[in-house]
C-alpha cells in the first residue's frame, strides 16, 4: 500500500499538469515554466522512476497561435484549436526532455480506446513498452476527433484511467490549490489541509464539493473521482499545488505535500478484483492438466499450448473463463487473440504463432498480469 515513505521507491508515476500551470494566463505555453517541470521529471526518470505525463494546454496554445483572445464555443473551432496547439505542445515537451537525453512519445486517446477491450490491450502494450524503453509518453485527449459523448470530460479522469491502464503506483494531480481541505478555506479561516486519508473516506464527498478548485474543467470533485478511479488498480493519488516550488521533487522525497489519497487494496489485489467481478466473460478455454498445474502452482501466463478446446466467439481483449477438464473454473482473464485465432494456435507452442497466423501480437494467450485465479 502506498504511503509517503514508499513514494520514493515507487516505480511508475502518472503526472497530470493542467492548463493553468503550463500557460501564461491563457496566452499559450510558458516555455520557462514547462522547462521547470521537465527538469523535475527528468530527475525522477534518471533516478529510476517510470514517468507518464498527462498534459493539458493544446487548446490554449492553439488559440495563442491563431491570435484568438476568447475561447471558441463551436466544437469545430475548439477541435481546430486543439489540432493547431497540439503541434506546439508536443514540440515543447520533446525539446525540453531531449536536453536531458530523454525521448518522448505522443499518445492521443479517446474514451472508445479504453472502452473497447482490443484497443485497451493495444494501448496498454504500447504504453508499457514505451516505459520499459525509458521513453516519457505525453498523453492527451484526442480533442480533434472526440465528440461530447465520447469525451473523458477532463484530464483528471483521463489520467486516472491511464493509471489503471499501466497499473501505476502513483497518480499526481497538480492543481492551483494546496490540496483537499476539511472545509472551504474561502469562508472558513480555520479550515485545515487533509494531509492523508483513505480514498473511500465518505468525508471526501462533502469537502470536495465545497473546496476551492475551479481550474479548467476539473475542480476538486473531479480530482476525488479520479483518485477513486485510479484506486481500482491500487494506485495512490497525490493532489498538490503546482504553484509550490519544485513540488514534484518534494513529493518524491516523501514530504507532506498536498493530500495523499490511499487506495483500499494493494495494486495486484485491486486489479484482480476488477478482472474477476466487473467484466462479463465472452467465452471459455478448456485447459489440459499441465496448464492448470502451472497456473495454480507458478502463477504463470497462459500459453496457447495448454489449451485443448475453445468455446464462444470472443474478440481480442475480452474476458474468457479458463476451465479444467472437469469443467471447473480455474481462472479468467483478458485474451490476446480472438476465438478464431485461438482455435488455430491452441495446443501449439508460442514460437509457431507467427507461422500459423501470419503475425504475432503476444507470446502469451493471456498474460499473467491480466489473469486472475479463482
Amino acid at each position: 500500500m502506498i504511503s509517503r515513505e514508499k513514494i520514493a521507491t515507487s516505480k511508475r508515476w502518472v503526472i497530470k499538469i493542467g492548463s493553468a500551470l503550463l500557460t501564461a494566463d491563457g496566452k499559450g505555453i510558458s516555455h520557462g515554466v514547462l522547462a521547470g517541470w521537465v527538469e523535475q521529471m527528468a530527475a525522477l526518470r534518471h533516478a529510476g522512476h517510470e514517468i507518464l505525463l498527462v498534459s493539458s494546454g493544446a487548446v490554449a496554445e492553439g488559440m495563442s497561435r491563431m491570435g484568438w483572445s476568447n475561447r471558441p464555443h463551436n466544437l469545430n473551432e475548439l477541435q481546430a484549436a486543439a489540432a493547431i496547439g497540439q503541434m506546439g505542445l508536443v514540440h515543447a515537451w520533446e525539446a525540453c526532455f531531449q536536453k536531458y537525453g530523454l525521448h518522448t512519445a505522443q499518445i492521443l486517446l479517446t474514451r472508445n480506446d479504453l472502452d473497447d477491450r482490443s484497443r485497451y490491450l493495444n494501448a496498454r502494450s504500447t504504453l508499457r513498452t514505451l516505459l520499459e524503453l525509458g521513453v516519457v509518453p505525453v498523453v492527451n485527449e484526442n480533442d480533434t476527433v472526440t465528440t461530447d459523448e465520447l469525451r473523458f470530460g477532463d484530464n483528471d479522469t483521463l489520467a486516472a484511467l491511464v493509471a489503471n491502464l499501466i497499473e501505476a503506483d502513483l497518480l499526481v494531480l497538480l492543481t492551483d490549490q494546496e490540496g483537499l481541505f476539511d472545509a472551504d478555506p474561502r469562508f472558513n479561516p480555520s479550515a485545515s489541509l487533509i494531509h492523508e486519508t483513505r480514498v473511500d473516506n465518505p468525508q471526501l464527498d462533502t469537502v470536495a464539493g465545497g473546496s476551492v478548485g475551479g481550474l479548467g474543467l476539473g475542480g476538486m470533485v473531479t480530482k476525488v473521482r479520479a483518485a477513486r478511479l485510479a484506486a481500482r488498480s491500487g494506485t495512490g493519488t497525490v493532489i498538490a499545488s503546482g504553484l509550490r516550488n519544485r513540488v514534484v521533487e518534494a513529493i518524491s522525497r516523501g514530504e507532506t505535500v498536498g493530500t495523499l489519497l490511499v487506495p483500499v487494496q494493494e495494486p495486484q489485489a485491486a486489479r484482480k478484483r476488477w478482472l474477476a467481478g466487473q467484466l462479463q466473460p465472452r467465452g471459455s478455454l478448456v485447459l489440459d492438466d499441465g496448464a492448470v498445474r502451472v497456473l495454480r502452482e507458478q502463477g504463470s501466463s497462459l500459453l496457447a499450448v495448454g489449451v485443448s478446446r475453445v468455446n464462444g466467439d470472443f474478440a481480442r481483449g475480452e474476458v474468457v473463463v479458463c476451465l479444467d477438464r472437469a469443467g471447473s473454473e480455474v481462472a479468467r482473464g483478458l485474451v490476446n487473440y480472438n476465438a478464431q485465432e485461438t482455435l488455430r494456435i491452441m495446443g501449439k507452442p508460442s514460437h509457431r504463432i507467427e507461422e500459423l497466423l501470419g503475425y504475432v501480437d503476444e507470446d502469451e494467450l493471456i498474460h499473467r498480469d491480466n489473469l486472475v485465479l479463482l
